[in-house]
């Protein structure tokens, strides 16, 4: 008799134990979900990406990166615009606008960041790079830029250190 007291009032426990853990976490992801939703500053959802390179030397590799891979836009210029050096691309063939930005973190470092993308019809409609909540949702378009720009920017850059390693 005992024992089937004792093994009714353990499984109370156990499932008592597993509603409080996930109470803990569904009120941890919706707090996440809420930061998330309405984090603070300029780009908060960008996708942010740190050279070690003064933040004038990545805008001219950026510029060569432009030209040489026929990646130049006529809708947008690039400007300063406080701390921020705004930078636009245009993937000719799927005609997107892509929008990114640098920021000089101290003399030698500079942050470059993925701001959003746009087709190159629409009026604003903006889509931030970290737009969607479900990190899947954002990776296709992240990965695209990495493979079309970014990486290219990281081969000039190192071909540029390598060069003045020589020196």
């Amino acid at each position: 008799m005992k024992i089937e007291r004792w093994k009714k009032n353990k499984r109370k426990l156990n499932r008592k134990h597993l509603l409080i853990i996930t109470g803990i976490f569904t009120f941890g992801l919706l707090f996440y979900y809420l930061v998330w939703s309405i984090s603070p500053g300029s780009y908060a959802k960008a996708e942010t990406y740190e050279l070690n390179i003064p933040e004038d030397t990545l805008i001219e590799i950026i510029n060569d990166v432009k030209s040489e891979n026929n990646l130049q836009t006529n809708s947008f210029v690039d400007h300063q615009n406080r701390h921020w050096y705004s930078i636009y691309f245009e993937y000719q063939d799927k005609n997107q606008i892509i929008h990114t930005l640098t920021r000089a973190k101290n003399k030698t470092t500079t942050t470059f960041y993925f701001s959003g993308y746009k087709n190159k019809t629409d009026i604003g409609n903006w889509i931030n790079a970290n737009e969607y909540f479900l990190w899947w949702k954002n990776s296709k378009e992240k990965k695209e830029f990495e493979k079309r720009i970014l990486k290219k920017i990281e081969k000039k850059l190192k071909l540029k250190n390598q060069k003045e390693e020589k020196k």
